[in-house]
């Protein structure tokens, strides 16, 4: 059923997709869609591409995902909130972890929705944030405000620094250092400083040691393969 502003509302809203995969990107655009047909969507492949996107036209809402070649959606939703402060930003992510989520609210995004949550409450995200509000899913938010109150202490992790974490989790991953450099578009000598940092951040021995520790802490799920929210795309 197509959604027909009634005389005097707000315009449909204007929506900006960022996602290096692009059958996430098309699967997105396609559940977006079918809630109201009359929301336009557009697609950034990379936080570069949606920040010169952005520098010529406006968004209601930015759907970001954390995990991406060159900037990091931290960086991105940084970047957004300086320099955009009247747009919206949804993280998009498969982590579920909430030091994600208390590092992606602190650098100023207003939602934050992981990719095996239901169409429909990405479509309530969206429209929550485009009123104005914030969105977590009712999991997240108790684990997140259990984090702010100090009734959880934070894991050792929480002590790295936005790089270090995106590179710790690919280490746990099994990626090599050359790997690293190639998809977060860093030198190979500076991705091996910031594993020794992050060693001596942990208190950790060896590769060995952190790999364990990133297993234990559920810190080795890199999304480098299109992801998808319950519709199968």
């Amino acid at each position: 059923m197509t959604h027909v502003p009634a005389a005097g509302l707000a315009a449909p809203l204007r929506l900006l997709l960022v996602d290096d995969h692009a059958l996430v990107r098309d699967g997105l655009k396609r559940i977006l869609q079918a809630h109201d047909p009359q929301w336009s969507v557009d697609e950034a492949s990379s936080g570069h591409e949606a920040l010169e996107w952005l520098r010529k036209q406006s968004a209601d809402v930015v759907i970001a995902d954390l995990s991406m070649p060159g900037m990091s959606g931290l960086d991105l939703v940084s970047r957004v909130r300086l320099n955009y402060p009247a747009t919206r930003v949804l993280v998009l992510t498969m982590h579920a972890e909430e030091q994600y989520a208390l590092r992606a609210f602190k650098a100023g995004a207003n939602g934050y929705l992981t990719k095996d949550s239901a169409s429909t409450e990405l479509a309530r995200a969206v429209a929550k944030l485009a009123a104005g509000g914030s969105f977590a899913s009712e999991s997240l938010a108790e684990r997140v405000i259990r984090q702010l109150s100090g009734s959880a202490s934070p894991p050792s992790h929480d002590q790295l620094s936005n790089r270090e974490l995106e590179v710790l989790r690919r280490l746990v991953a099994g990626q090599r250092l050359i790997d690293i450099a190639d998809d977060l578009h860093l030198s190979i000598k500076t991705v091996s400083s910031h594993k020794t940092r992050i060693l001596e951040k942990l208190q950790l021995p060896n590769l060995a040691a952190l790999v364990r520790y990133g297993i234990e802490h559920q810190l080795d799920d890199v999304d480098s393969r299109p992801g998808a929210l319950d519709q199968g795309f």
